[in-house]
């Protein structure tokens, strides 16, 4: 078993060393059939500005240089044309068809390097998915299915020892931390064509939540529990989550940077939707594969335990054929692209004008979709929420719950149990939702009434801000890219407005909630370890109290881990209000003050 172990890891380890490889390794050549760029103003001006640059069937070795050409090329034409519609605007042509506008150009670099690869790459796609995503499926599944003959559970394994799952020392944590969220906050300087409004009102508002945890709410001698190695930092942890956090960096926002990516996956788009490979595209087959494959693991780990084996099928069907395959057929047969299980304000694009547009113009379909997201948060949240929980949608349902259940599962012990780290939880979710909410009735009012500014504030800055903060760095670059570094939950703990949402309602009225027998417990400690969202569970156990944080996801791996069965997942007969008095007074009959 071991033997067939190392050879997965062998295959995984070059698949993966592979696919890095292969973000570069193309030759390109531009060519007037190969400028990939729909609209024919913009190629006439962009291939004229191409012939007096030199750069028209010139032969690069490196996409890097190629871009760069190509980039000067179209920011030049970018500007002639502006010129031209300033000086001398033309007749019957509106200006936003007639100018190249900032977010086209990202497009037409990335669909103009795909169309000018003429290397292996270009002209092998299956090979290089085959050698890239297949080599890391087998080699992935090898080291997971000898698990299954091993016994089940958590069998205290080193977690803390191990340089990939023992995360870092507060030093080099919050050095990365603050690094990010500064680089964030430049970027988005450059992202806003040099608007600092939104840049420095996020800064004084983080530092608005710091003053008060630090020092409103009076906790300074509340040091954060240590979630990692006492004396040395897990170099390979760290060395992954970069590489994340590199990874979404490039998705985002320099998507002509993996157009070799892009290009291996677009057969199995085609085939799908029969259109071309997006860099959504190929996030979205990798998300699926990787929720796949991770799933086994979390399958063979937890196969013990019912509960966790049905709910991590749950998330590998709906992420699978509800979040990927559907949408990609329905643009297909011509329908909108949609996400039937995304919901607002986590879909914060839901209430965005051309989104609103395409549904109301695409017939009874769009509609059944206008009307089912509507539905789906106004009355499915709270009322399927109050009877199950929050975790009906965080840890069956939710792609991003779905992807830390499992490929962030080997993390999930290092989320930060502090009273410190709940606190920052508070402040920042809540503010998010706030956010949230604010962009949307914005957006509405610009969308109903046609007026983007409301006194100082322009809805469709802030949309573009909340997109580029929330939408793209904090769900994505610190959301994933910080599994190694702060736990598999961080989105979701820290940043997930629907998260606030739903536990806004879990904590206030629903009847979920894990039930705790104090009498057995024996005070291991694997409950709190293994809690992904930072709740020491092992506190509530002791004390015999229900857990009904607002925070909890429902996963039930507190409940997996117990040697004692001392936790349960319930939903109470009685609601939250009068649970607790229940089962905490004793209640004595008539016959029994007979009997005393």
């Amino acid at each position: 078993m071991k033997l067939i172990q190392n050879l997965g890891t062998l295959l995984f380890i070059l698949a993966f060393l592979f696919f890095t490889f292969l973000a570069g390794w193309n030759t390109f050549e531009l060519s007037a059939d190969k400028l990939n760029i729909s609209n024919s103003n913009h190629k006439k001006e962009v291939l004229k500005v191409a012939g007096e640059m030199n750069i028209l069937d010139k032969e690069y070795s490196s996409n890097i240089a190629f871009i760069k050409d190509l980039k000067s090329a179209i920011k030049k034409s970018q500007s002639n044309l502006n010129d031209e519609f300033t000086n001398n605007p033309p007749e019957n042509i509106q200006e936003w068809d007639f100018k190249i506008a900032d977010w086209q150009i990202k497009d037409y670099l990335k669909n103009s390097a795909m169309s000018s690869g003429t290397g292996w790459v270009s002209k092998n796609p299956w090979q290089g998915f085959l050698l890239t995503f297949g080599l890391a499926i087998l080699g992935g599944l090898l080291f997971i299915i000898p698990k299954f003959f091993q016994p089940a559970g958590i069998k205290n394994d080193g977690i803390y020892h191990s340089s990939l799952t023992k995360g870092l020392q507060f030093g080099p944590k919050i050095a990365i931390l603050i690094s990010t969220i500064l680089g964030v906050l430049i970027y988005g300087y450059y992202y806003n064509n040099g608007d600092f409004f939104w840049s420095i009102l996020t800064a004084v508002i983080a530092i608005a939540i710091i003053g008060l945890v630090y020092f409103y709410e009076k906790d300074k001698e509340l040091n954060p529990v240590r979630s990692a190695s006492v004396s040395v930092t897990g170099w390979l942890g760290m060395l992954f989550g970069l590489y994340l956090i590199g990874f979404y960096i490039l998705l985002y926002w320099k998507p002509e940077l993996i157009s070799n990516w892009i290009i291996i996956v677009s057969p199995i788009s085609e085939k799908l939707s029969g259109n071309p490979a997006s860099q959504w595209f190929l996030y979205g087959l990798m998300y699926t594969i990787i929720v796949l494959v991770m799933g086994v693991r979390m399958i063979s780990k937890y196969r013990h335990n019912k509960y966790q084996m049905v709910r991590t099928a749950s998330v590998m069907f709906f992420q699978t054929c509800i979040a990927f395959i559907l949408p990609e057929i329905l643009v297909r047969l011509n329908y909108p692209y949609y996400d039937f299980k995304n919901i607002w304000p986590l879909n914060y694009s839901f209430f965005f004008d051309y989104n609103l547009n395409t549904l109301t113009s695409s017939g009874a379909l769009g509609m059944f979709m206008l009307v089912w997201g509507l539905v789906l948060m106004l009355i499915g949240v709270p009322v399927i929420t109050y009877f199950y929980g929050k975790r009906w949608y965080c840890s069956w349902v939710c792609g991003c719950g779905g992807l830390a259940e499992t490929l962030g599962d080997p993390f999930r012990q290092l989320s930060d149990k502090s009273l410190r780290a709940w606190k920052f939880e508070r402040w920042i979710i809540h503010g998010v939702l706030v956010a949230a909410v604010v962009m949307t009735l914005l957006v509405l009012y610009h969308y109903f009434t046609g007026k983007s500014h409301v006194l100082f504030i322009d809805s469709n800055s802030l949309r573009g801000w909340y997109g580029f903060l929330i939408g793209s760095a904090f769900a994505g670059v610190v959301g994933t890219g910080f599994y190694p570094l702060m736990g598999n939950r961080t989105w979701c703990r820290f940043g997930c407005p629907l998260a606030a949402y739903l536990g806004l309602v879990q904590r206030f009225k629903s009847r979920f909630r894990i039930t705790t027998n104090g009498g057995q417990c024996i005070s291991c400690g694997n409950c709190s370890t293994y809690c992904e969202m930072g709740i020491d569970v092992r506190a509530y156990a002791q004390k015999g109290q229900d857990i009904v944080r607002s925070s909890c996801v429902g996963c039930g791996v507190c409940s997996a881990v117990c040697p004692r069965g001392v936790l349960r997942l319930e939903n109470a007969s009685g609601d939250i209000n009068t649970r607790t008095t229940e089962m905490r007074t004793i209640h004595i009959t008539e016959d029994q003050i007979g009997i005393l």
